[in-house]
């Protein structure tokens, strides 16, 4: 089973929702980083269980522990492995479950393609699955705050529940302001009306879904690859593999399928301040060509309803027999959103980390290569 991602920047996770623990190994990051097990703490604080009555009320402290890579604080340029162990896990609720297949959950295409599926909680599908990425995302941030000249930000916030959606001139200009409110959406009469929709279809046993709009503010000009590995590409690679997304849309998205050319094209100026180049519109979603150009990297992603509800539904048995299936047990978020906003953003570090030392390894080639000409066209003139 692949569960590897990143070409410099590796990342590989490790564990089950309701296994002994949960981690990953984080490969590739540079000797010499100061690594904040605090700041790790921190970001998995923002998308462990039981936040607020708009989540699941499974009781988990996630308590993060560096087992390899860090020595007094710094990384050594080794694996960084990192565990957080499951202290509230109940496999025995999902024992009436082992026998079904969960319409909207994996459990049916992981028994067809293994034989065998981890009965409790969806295993390795699990969301829970998702600490040892915000723990590896932490770690990239870290890392990038160190290795580059000027700040990246990365701010994720929901922009739509359902069919409430968040003005678009509401985006946050900090993480604090998105954290504001329980939900996670920056606007607060959308977010009270989003409460009001979410309490409604928890009373009815239900679950929604919406989107989750994503920037990145001061990524350099010049990160992403040309054809296969484009900025882009990278990012909906990584925003897809999230439990439970659906959709990716970079600038302006599907809107864009609707405009001419005259309409959609992002003109270029020069910023008088700092006489670089910059777009007066941002269409684009700050990726030209695969390759960021220095404008905010602005990005959705689209998540489906929770599958988990407490209404009966039509299924299969895995001897293959009709069956109907009610859900009264389990611990489970009525909507994704909230908890999936940390996610997005983790998701979005690793990828920057990633096609930031891309980016330096090839201008230490570009560099080599220059002055290898260099010695040739002086052997080639002669003293």
């Amino acid at each position: 089973m692949a569960s590897q991602s990143g070409v410099i920047f590796r990342v590989s996770t490790f564990g089950e929702s309701h296994g002994a623990s949960v981690g990953c190994v984080v490969d590739g990051c540079p000797a010499g980083i100061l690594i904040d097990i605090g700041l790790i703490q921190d970001a998995l604080a923002r998308r462990r269980p039981g936040q607020s009555a708009f989540t699941t009320s499974r009781s988990e402290a996630d308590t993060v522990q560096i087992l390899s890579g860090v020595q007094e604080g710094a990384s050594l340029g080794t694996p960084i492995a990192l565990i957080v162990k499951n202290s509230d896990p109940k496999p025995h609720d999902y024992s009436e479950l082992s026998q079904v297949f969960r319409p909207g959950h994996a459990d049916y295409t992981y028994h067809a393609k293994f034989g065998v599926r981890a009965m409790s909680g969806g295993g390795r599908a699990s969301a829970r699955e998702t600490i040892a990425r915000v723990a590896a995302g932490s770690i990239a941030q870290q890392m990038l705050a160190q290795i580059l000249p000027e700040p990246v930000e990365v701010i994720a916030w929901v922009q739509r529940m359902a069919h409430l959606a968040c003005p678009d001139e509401s985006a946050p200009q900090s993480i604090s302001e998105v954290d504001a409110h329980p939900l996670r959406a920056p606007h607060a009469p959308t977010a009270a009306l989003m409460e009001e929709l979410l309490t409604e279809a928890m009373a009815q046993g239900d679950t929604v879904g919406g989107l989750i709009r994503c920037q990145a503010r001061g990524v350099p000009t010049g990160w992403g690859e040309p054809v296969f590995d484009k900025l882009e590409a990278d990012l909906a690679k990584a925003m897809l593999s999230l439990p439970a997304s659906r959709s990716f849309e970079i600038g302006s998205g599907l809107a864009c399928t609707f405009l001419k050319g005259s309409q959609n094209n992002d003109a270029f100026s020069i910023e008088p301040d700092t006489q670089r180049v910059v777009t007066q519109t941002n269409r684009c979603g700050g990726v030209l060509g695969g390759i960021s150009n220095g404008m905010p990297i602005d990005f959705s992603v689209g998540f489906k309803p929770v599958s988990s509800i407490r209404i009966e539904q039509n299924t299969v048995s895995i001897s293959g027999q009709n069956e109907t299936l009610k859900m009264s047990k389990g611990r489970h978020d009525p909507c994704v959103l909230p908890r999936a906003v940390p996610m997005v953003e983790a998701m979005t570090w690793l990828v920057l980390a990633d096609h930031a030392l891309r980016a330096q390894l090839n201008r230490r080639q570009q560099f080599s290569q220059l002055t290898k000409n260099d010695e040739s066209m002086r052997q080639d003139i002669g003293p």
